[in-house]
């Protein structure tokens, strides 16, 4: 019987601000990442099916931990600090700097990351930077492009095809998202269950 997981039940277990206050490195997980605006913390809560699991600021740059989720004892999902939004003072993105690269650096449950853009603005250099500490580290990488409801069907498919050909190469899988329709759902889970399950 095959192995299924129940995303509903993810639960907030910790967070953490420094290296050693990370949780136990066992069993398996996938980290959100995305720029500030992004939509990120809504896209972790629609795939969890839960209205308020991550807490959803209305002053970006204001995650400035990562946010472990547990669904079950060997699986979690991960809430990375979001960046790029340059209100934030220096010394605070060099202190994020500094625990993002702890965390990639010795993560062996980190199964791959689920990198979250705004459709109408993608692959920013910030966008860029993530792409490349996650190949640096060896980490795969699926793409939402998010809020594509802001377009219609052929549009939000040029983008998806204009992304996928600057991309192209690099091993990256990538969709097209709306966390608030509630669109590519299915997609995300194969890849989510993929990188949790069959690793």
């Amino acid at each position: 019987m095959a192995i299924k997981i129940n995303y509903e039940q993810a639960k907030f277990l910790t967070s953490a601000t420094r290296g050693n206050q990370l949780v136990e490195d066992l069993g398996a997980e996938v980290a959100f990442a995305g720029r500030s605006n992004s939509g990120k913390s809504s896209a972790l809560n629609t795939l969890s099916r839960q209205k308020a699991l991550a807490r959803i600021s209305k002053t970006p740059g204001r995650t400035q931990m990562i946010n472990f989720f547990q669904i079950d004892p060997l699986h979690r999902l991960v809430d990375l600090p979001g960046y790029g939004y340059a209100k934030v003072p220096e010394s605070t993105r060099l202190r994020w700097r500094n625990l993002m690269e702890c965390y990639f650096e010795h993560r062996e449950s980190l199964r791959g990351i689920l990198l979250i853009m705004d459709i109408r603005h993608p692959l920013t250099p910030y966008d860029w930077q993530m792409i490349e500490w996650c190949q640096y580290y060896n980490y795969e990488i699926h793409i939402l492009l998010n809020k594509a409801d802001k377009f219609r069907r052929g549009p939000a498919l040029n983008i998806l095809q204009r992304v996928q050909n600057t991309i192209k190469g690099k091993n990256i899988s990538i969709q097209t998202f709306s966390a608030t329709k509630r669109k590519g759902l299915e997609e995300a889970y194969e890849v989510l269950d993929l990188w949790l399950i069959d690793r």
